[in-house]
């Protein structure tokens, strides 16, 4: 089945013509949305994504009407191979049931996979060239006193796990670390 999928970010803009382009293609279904793209939370293109099987055609005007980022394009793309689901963006040019398709995306694929090792890298120097100069990273420690009230008042059973976290400002992570801790 050949799906298409549609995108503008406001409610003023209009779908006509990318409708035109999916409808000329042969879409049978064509999911629209009018949305952001910065919206991590896209419920057609959701929808789209759990109907799609193995022998699908995803069908797309620009690349930029599916994907918020270049690593949201590589995740759809691994999710379209990981389903046996080909992928078209009509004016890319892009089409991945021919080699140089298939060939586009896995270069991006490389090209994403380098951009996350280089920011690790100076992720790294940085934390180094810090540690150099007496400072620590993370999140700064809570006091004893502030882990010991959290435990007390988690103890009285008089309290939430909430109503802990309010008070003593001590996170939920290590006030279950700490009473897990206790029992062993």
């Amino acid at each position: 089945m050949i799906i298409g999928y549609a995108r503008v970010s406001t409610q003023e803009q209009n779908l006509q013509m990318q409708l035109d382009a999916l409808q000329e293609f042969g879409c049978f279904e064509i999911f629209e949305e009018k949305i952001t793209s910065s919206k991590k939370n896209r419920p057609a293109l959701d929808e789209m994504l759990k109907m799609v099987r193995e022998g699908d055609r995803v069908v797309v005007y620009k690349l930029d009407r599916i994907s918020r980022s270049t690593k949201h394009l590589i995740e759809l793309s691994e999710l379209f191979e990981e389903k046996g689901v080909e992928f078209v963006s009509i004016k890319d040019n892009i089409d991945t049931s021919n080699p140089m398709g298939k060939f586009f995306f896995r270069m991006m694929a490389s090209l994403a996979e380098l951009e996350r090792d280089i920011i690790r890298e100076r992720t790294r120097s940085g934390l180094e060239s810090a540690r150099k100069r007496g400072r620590k990273g993370g999140r700064p420690r809570k006091s004893e006193k502030q882990i010991e009230t959290a435990l007390k008042m988690y103890e009285s059973k008089d309290y939430s796990i909430s109503e802990i976290v309010n008070a003593t400002k001590v996170s939920q992570a290590t006030l279950y670390r700490r009473i897990n801790e206790k029992k062993e």
